[in-house]
């Protein structure tokens, strides 16, 4: 049974009638087309934003090293579970829709993985970590990539009987990927930031970033992934570390940071035209295309309630921002804010639960998905 969306009377005195159904309980996202259980597992993949405890304090990305501690956590859960965030990430909404339990982390071996197992991994990156290890990109303290993700999870797969590259009949491999929803969680961001100001333009990093993306894709569907939804780059030129960083004269008609924000829209029109061509190679397979970029971008220019779009809810220094990246959330110079539902921003690069929530309704039962969520449900309703 799915755990209810539920908000406080002062939360919901703060968001217009129309985020007001955003945040409804598992009925409601039943009258909306998610029937109950419509998938036995899911699996996903992804970096922080999809991180649900893979990462903790000592081996987080650069600068974030304080998840395993209070601030984090404390809007639903009320302790630290070493996700980026104030509470629940969109997975967590998109596997209470589903009827299913949160996504236990791969890397914790004691917890049950019935229904699904999440590799993401945070500051984890499309491309491999030697490339950043070749080429001096010394930001990139996570060694974990996509590649890696991938790694796991024919790992997982062949501690339940189901071995081999392609696709496979077996009754074990059917077990493992024929009722199951693979979620690939944004990824290529961290690629973008760990070259910044380095010698390794932005171009090439696109270019390998899509590569290992399509590549990794193109492994799972040939594993035999009959339900896979890809989400693209959020616009990362809203997030406070961007706009703390970039020059004032560099904004966007959003007031967010243009130069960024084009690299990552191109990006995610590159990744487009790939899910295209995986389309018609695979014509078996139900692809879907989550749009972060426009989802984002519309709580941005019709505000959706929230009261602050860039300035942090957790973080130091005050100011405009309240964000130095030398006392991020956690650490003994930080604090956060009374009410995160305000904020779209929990810590400079990770969001708040409350935006989660709107991205999570965004792409199940709203229009930023392509084809629509429901058109993935309908067509594994209609295969039984």
């Amino acid at each position: 049974m799915a755990i209810s969306f539920t908000l406080s009377i002062a939360q919901i005195s703060l968001i217009t009638t129309t985020a007001i159904l955003i945040f409804s309980t598992h009925s409601t996202a039943t009258k909306t087309g998610i029937p109950s259980r419509p998938f036995k597992k899911v699996y996903a993949f992804g970096d922080s934003y999809t991180d649900t405890g893979n990462t903790h304090s000592s081996t987080g990305p650069s600068s974030f090293t304080y998840v395993s501690n209070l601030p984090y956590g404390t809007t639903f859960f009320h302790h630290p579970t070493n996700r980026y965030s104030d509470g629940r990430l969109v997975i967590d909404f998109v596997t209470q829709a589903l009827s299913l339990p949160f996504l236990p982390p791969y890397r914790n071996p004691k917890l049950d993985k019935s229904y699904g197992v999440n590799f993401a991994v945070a500051g984890s990156t499309a491309i491999i970590h030697s490339f950043f290890v070749k080429n001096n990109l010394t930001l990139n303290i996570t060694p974990q990539s996509l590649q890696t993700q991938l790694i796991w999870f024919n790992k997982f797969l062949e501690s339940k009987g189901c071995k081999g590259s392609s696709t496979s009949t077996t009754q074990e491999c059917e077990a493992a990927l024929n009722d199951a929803l693979f979620w690939v969680g944004e990824i290529g961001a961290n690629d973008y930031a760990y070259s910044f100001a380095g010698s390794v333009p932005s171009e090439t990093i696109q270019k390998l970033a899509i590569y290992s993306v399509t590549s990794f894709l193109q492994a799972l569907l040939n594993k035999g992934a009959k339900y896979i939804l890809v989400q693209g780059l959020p616009p990362t030129g809203c997030l406070t570390l961007s706009m703390s960083l970039a020059p004032a004269d560099d904004r966007d008609d959003m007031g967010c940071v243009g130069s960024v924000n084009k690299l990552t829209n191109l990006h995610n029109t590159i990744l487009q035209t790939k899910l295209n061509d995986f389309r018609k190679k695979f014509p078996q397979a139900v692809i879907v295309y989550a749009d972060y970029w426009n989802a984002y971008a519309n709580v941005v220019k019709r505000n959706y309630g929230f009261k602050e779009l860039f300035k942090v809810c957790c973080g130091s220094g005050g100011g405009t921002y309240n964000f130095d990246v030398f006392g991020t959330c956690g650490s003994p110079a930080s604090s956060a804010c009374a009410n995160p539902s305000q904020y779209i921003n929990w810590d400079g690069v990770h969001l708040t639960e409350a935006m989660y929530k709107v991205m999570a309704h965004s792409f199940l039962n709203g229009t930023f998905c392509h084809p629509p969520f429901s058109h993935l449900l309908s067509k594994k309703l209609q295969s039984g």
